[in-house]
């Protein structure tokens, strides 16, 4: 035992070399194997470039046999290849007497005759030339050749092994036509770009190298010698690679070649027109050539020999295609409606297998193709069905991404933007950041406001959320330097003036004008109002009561409906972060007080429960039997109701700065009237409530300290209620809109049309002057404010009297051409400016639909998807179907049916 040799623990590298042998060949197309059976009428190839003495005709040398046109076959080869180009399993060692005996006993006898030698053989003659006209070192180096060769091998043997495994992760939006991305050449791959025929690169600028050196495009053509040109067409300029290669010898070279033009490329610039003139009169790249256009031509003719197969899967293709474009409507149908695809299985004919496979189900009955496909599936007929909730995810995502990359499209034309963010909890109890785009369409002229996908945030501190806004600008391939306006809520993480989002955003970028969202500041407005006096908190207190009695029970509700008929309106909660619809709340008290207390009168009578009795009486007797209640309501239902006009007309998509500031100077107007007349006007309306229900107009008797002076109800009521309340919310305008006055003083000019025709050219050009300091950001400034100026003094003089608002006058000059280009862009970044952030509240309506408590467990990928397809539907809609088709079809095995 102890003599026995120990057994091999692994494979030597012979046999690993051959075992990658095997593979690599298991792995070609099996369509090769037919060209063993096929006899082709091959032209007869001419000489070498060169010629030499020791070489005859067509490759015969005397003596010492015959190599097929420079092709040798075996591991014994004599003779000489007329062509100059040998195969990668021949070693030439030729010494000066043109012998050399080689490894293993094997002879290798061979003479080179000055050809172009792609294959740098080692030991050559001394008068055979290497690629770049240099001489070859005389000695023979026969063993040390023959492992080169054999290393070389084992290189090749292990790419190409890799290139057949990884074949399946080749990127989708490559340019396949390159020939720096074939990567694997099959028989699909050979028929495809013979059909679409070799793609020349040309009007570019070329690339140059580390000697100053590129490729020029006059390559692509031959000087002939009474100084014709003849066209190269073969030849082809990779832009991946910067290389050029041979277009019908790299697909059509039968054995693996080290010729720089059939394999990896050439890119010696210097040295490309020898190479060329050489390569074009070799026997090997005619032989190429000649089958190019024998396949071309039959291609042309629909005379391959898989013909038949070909036909059926065109069929097979052209159905898939029309069942992926019934899917995709069926998506689209889905996500617009925010309704959920899948359920608890994915079998066609089954209960309970969602919406989707529903939807396709009954789509089936009337469409001829669904139908098909689906008596298909049920019939086992077919494998490949694409109705998996894995086929569902891939046509999602690639339907959002053809949808963002549009949107960001858009984006790029406009150049400058606004960030609008808002952030709020799903029902898994995570924080969902909605992130919208605001730009200004320029081929319309209109204002764009864009949903790009929810971001979960974990940090929720200012640094934290700017970062996630950072990096997905950075995503979006979106520059922060034209940012124009931001747009945030009146959180402390977000309009922190040290530490929040919008300082944050400053530092980098100082003409991001930040903007709290307008509607917010109106119900902060209102929250400080309620606040500020103890009897308007009493007062909503008594409102909600109210609805919380009716609305407790089924039967209470019932009843209130049959009092108030079908034309009356219904009690409405209060909500705690939208003050302004409040005054719904109000108002179905304020028209029905008489009604609503009947109901009450009757509840207390004759409910059994005690404390919907004592609720009941409680409100009949100190509320709705009460003058100041009923001055309360007149006075709040006025408040509200101004003040939710202008929060509605603030909330629209193309609403612009100049006409917020408008309507908020409108409604302080309002205010301030109503703080002198409104008191009298809401007294005589209560005074009609109270006549209706019966009671006297009357206030409670106030208490007063002997040593001041007697106040009556009426004056106590006034000061310490209705004063209050009106100057606390002048107080806030004063505050929470301060950002406003600071874009009044920049845009005023702009936005007032009235004021920009009559007003001084001097005056006008101190307002244009001061503009560009505030559009100015280091040497980079927006516009030039003496251009802008006298651009302003001409377009006030022909601008139509129908121009309005800055819309309009945006409008006018994208009619104009660039006539106005300063005025171009100075309007464009006014209304770029975001005035709510509405827009980023009405995703998240979408976000519950989508992510609600039945679909908790919704990937964040899904829901930005779904939300996607819902919120951007009409641009979703705009969507090339056949690029999401071609980026379909690319990924793993489909592209057998699809490419």
């Amino acid at each position: 035992m102890a003599g026995m040799p120990l057994k091999r623990k692994q494979s030597s590298g012979y046999q690993n070399r051959k075992n990658q042998k095997k593979r690599l060949a298991s792995t070609k197309s099996p369509a090769d194997s037919f060209d063993k059976f096929l006899i082709r009428n091959q032209p007869i190839v001419g000489n070498a470039t060169n010629e030499d003495d020791a070489t005859a005709d067509k490759g015969m040398n005397e003596g010492n046999g015959i190599a097929d046109n420079g092709m040798n076959e075996g591991n014994v080869s004599d003779g000489a290849a007329d062509n100059g180009i040998e195969d990668d399993n021949v070693n030439v060692g030729v010494s000066n007497n043109g012998v050399n005996e080689g490894i293993n006993g094997n002879v290798n006898v061979g003479v080179a005759d000055n050809g172009v030698n792609d294959n740098e053989n080692y030991g050559s003659a001394a008068n055979s030339m290497n690629d770049g006209g240099y001489e070859v070192n005389n000695e023979n180096e026969g063993v040390d050749g023959d492992n080169r060769d054999r290393n070389e091998d084992d290189v090749n043997t292990t790419t190409e092994n890799n290139e057949v495994e990884n074949c399946g992760d080749k990127l989708t939006d490559r340019d396949m036509l390159d020939p720096g991305n074939w990567e694997t050449i099959d028989k699909k791959l050979v028929d495809f770009l013979v059909e679409n025929g070799p793609v020349r690169v040309d009007n570019i600028i070329f690339p140059r190298d580390d000697k100053n050196d590129c490729f020029s495009s006059y390559h692509y053509f031959r000087k002939l010698s009474n100084f014709e040109k003849q066209d190269r067409r073969w030849l082809v300029y990779s832009k991946t690679l910067d290389k050029v290669f041979c277009f019908c010898c790299k697909l059509f070279m039968k054995r693996e070649s080290n010729y720089q033009l059939c394999s990896t490329g050439f890119n010696d610039w210097n040295n490309l027109s020898g190479r060329l003139a050489s390569h074009e009169n070799c026997g090997v790249q005619h032989r190429c050539m000649y089958d190019w256009l024998e396949l071309e031509l039959r291609l042309r003719k629909e005379k391959t020999i898989d013909k038949r197969i070909q036909e059926q899967i065109n069929k097979e293709r052209k159905h898939y295609k029309e069942v992926l474009k019934r899917m995709k409507d069926g998506v689209f149908f889905l996500a617009k409606n925010g309704l959920a695809l899948r359920g608890d299985n994915e079998k066609v004919y089954t209960k309970n297998n969602g919406n989707f496979l529903s939807f396709i189900k009954t789509l089936g009955k009337y469409d001829p193709v669904l139908k098909y496909h689906l008596d298909s599936i049920e019939k086992n007929e077919m494998r490949t069905h694409y109705l998996s909730h894995k086929i569902q995810n891939e046509l999602i995502s690639m339907l959002v991404d053809s949808t963002r990359k549009l949107i960001v499209k858009k984006i790029h034309e406009a150049k400058y933007f606004s960030v609008i963010l808002d952030c709020t909890p799903d029902v898994s109890r995570r924080e969902q950041m909605s992130i919208i785009i605001r730009c200004v369409d320029v081929s319309t002229a209109r204002i764009e406001e864009y949903y790009l996908g929810f971001l979960r945030v974990e940090d929720k501190i200012g640094e934290g959320l700017f970062f996630e806004l950072e990096d997905a600008l950075i995503n979006l391939g979106l520059n922060i330097d034209d940012i124009r306006g931001q747009g945030y809520d009146n959180g402390a993480n977000m309009k922190g003036k040290h530490k929040g989002v919008q300082a944050r955003l400053l530092e980098i970028n100082p003409r991001a004008f930040y903007t709290p969202c307008a509607c917010h500041s109106l119900n902060l407005i209102l929250s400080d109002m309620a606040k500020s006096c103890p009897k308007a908190s009493y007062f909503f207190g008594s409102i909600q009561r109210i609805y919380t009695l009716f609305s407790a029970s089924t039967n209470r509700w019932d009843v209130f409906k049959e009092e108030i008929g079908k034309k009356g309106w219904t009690l409405k909660p209060l909500s705690d972060t939208r003050w302004e619809i409040r005054v719904a709340s109000v108002k179905a008290i304020r028209y029905q007080a008489p009604k609503i207390r009947n109901d009450l009168e009757r509840l207390r009578d004759s409910s059994p429960i005690s404390q919907e009795v004592s609720t009941a009486d409680s409100l009949v007797s100190f509320d709705l039997h009460n003058f100041e209640f009923y001055l309360s309501l007149t006075i709040w239902y006025r408040l509200l109701f101004a003040v939710n006009t202008v929060s509605k007309s603030l909330q629209s998509k193309d609403m612009d700065i100049g006409v917020a500031i408008q309507q908020t100077k409108g409604l302080i107007e309002f205010f301030k009237d109503f703080r002198v007349n409104g008191f009298q006007k809401a007294m005589d309306e209560a005074k009609e409530i109270a006549r209706a229900m019966g009671t006297e107009p009357t206030f409670r008797e106030v208490r007063t300290i002997r040593t001041t002076e007697p106040t009556s109800g009426e004056e106590f009521f006034r000061k310490n209620y209705f004063l209050y309340i009106v100057d606390s919310a002048m107080s806030s305008f004063r505050t929470r809109f301060e950002q406003f006055q600071m874009y009044e003083e920049i845009f005023w000019f702009l936005y007032d049309l009235n004021k920009l025709k009559y007003m001084s050219e001097d005056e006008l050009m101190s307002a244009c002057v001061a503009l560009e300091a505030y559009l100015k950001h280091g040497r980079s400034s927006d516009i030039d404010g003496r251009e802008l100026c006298m651009e302003l003094i001409v377009m006030r003089i022909v601008l139509p009297s129908s121009c309005s608002k800055p819309i309009d006058v945006l409008q006018f000059l994208l009619r104009m051409g660039g006539c106005y280009p300063n005025a171009w862009i100075a309007y464009r970044i006014l209304l770029t400016i975001p005035v709510t952030v509405a827009s980023a509240e009405r995703s998240f309506s979408n976000l519950k639909l989508i992510f609600s408590y039945l679909r908790s467990t919704t990937s964040q990928e899904r829901l930005v998807g779904l939300s996607m397809l819902a919120i951007e539907n009409d641009m979703a809609m705009q969507v090339d179907f056949k690029i999401v088709l071609s980026d379909f079809a690319s990924r793993n095995v489909r592209r057998v049916i699809f490419e």
